[in-house]
């Protein structure tokens, strides 16, 4: 298992698992760094590796009415003033061309969107450009399916590379995770992450919004890590039900304390077994 060095950080080859959290969206400046602040400390006084994702222009909102953020040049611009202010590493996801150079220059790690994992040019010009890349499975792909994905990002010569499982959809408004997909995906070399938030999300299933079940975040959380994930992905906000973007799938911050100790439990043990 490939490890990704990530800052002074270290995602994958086998060790604890690592955090990337934050926000859906940048709802302002001043909230984005209070909720990355206080996920620095959390983590740092529990040992684990953490990364602050949010973004700046959620562009596949169900509703045209929808907020989708402050826009890409004050979203990164708020997102470079967390990562030099609080010496974390950064994550947001990419939807157009013309963003990719200047993002590139600022996150640590460049996210593909779950529907444009199948973009070949668009995929190939973010590995050419991004230090780390994230991409996330398509919730209409089989497991077995990112191969040839994987094949894309390492022509352009970077195996930085983290893949994410975020559910599979299952009739309408639904997604389900099937957590036979983390060992395949495993398999493929490269560390693997467990959206755990968006895997609870019911896709469209507020007519004109997403609805969720965020109280099966901890129940999948526990799950994926028992299988041995090298990440997990959580959107979280203060007050999830006044969120402006997936508030029903979003986790509160105060819950978060109690799940991540209980996670670390199991992660150590499992991880322990597979070394012995």
């Amino acid at each position: 298992m490939k490890k990704i060095r990530i800052g002074k950080g270290v995602i994958g080859g086998g060790g604890p698992f690592a955090l990337i959290a934050g926000p859906c969206v940048i709802e302002d400046e001043g909230q984005t760094m209070e909720i990355a602040a206080y996920l620095k400390e959390l983590t740092e006084e529990l040992g684990i590796f953490f990364v602050f994702k949010a973004s700046y222009d959620k562009a596949n909102r169900t509703s045209l009415e929808a907020y989708r953020g402050p826009g890409f040049e004050k979203g990164l611009e708020i997102l470079a003033k967390v990562k030099a202010r609080l010496g974390i590493p950064v994550l947001s996801d990419v939807h157009r061309f013309e963003e990719i150079d200047q993002a590139s220059g600022v996150l640590d790690i460049v996210q593909i969107p779950a529907f444009l994992c199948r973009q070949t040019d668009f995929i190939i010009d973010v590995a050419r450009k991004a230090r780390v890349i994230n991409i996330k499975k398509g919730q209409f792909l089989a497991p077995w399916d990112v191969a040839p994905i994987v094949r894309k990002v390492a022509s352009t010569g970077n195996d930085n590379l983290l893949i994410t499982e975020r559910g599979t959809t299952f009739g309408y408004n639904n997604l389900v995770s099937d957590f036979r997909s983390i060992a395949v995906l495993r398999s493929l070399g490269y560390p693997v992450v467990y959206d755990a938030t968006h895997s609870v999300q019911l896709p469209g299933g507020a007519g004109d919004a997403s609805g969720g079940e965020r109280e099966m975040v901890p129940v999948l959380s526990r799950a994926a890590v028992a299988v041995g994930v090298d990440a997990l992905f959580m959107e979280v906000h203060p007050r999830p039900d006044e969120a402006l973007c997936d508030g029903p799938n979003s986790l509160a911050l105060s819950t978060l304390p109690s799940l991540l100790r209980v996670l670390q439990v199991i992660d150590g043990i499992v991880k322990e077994q597979v070394r012995t």
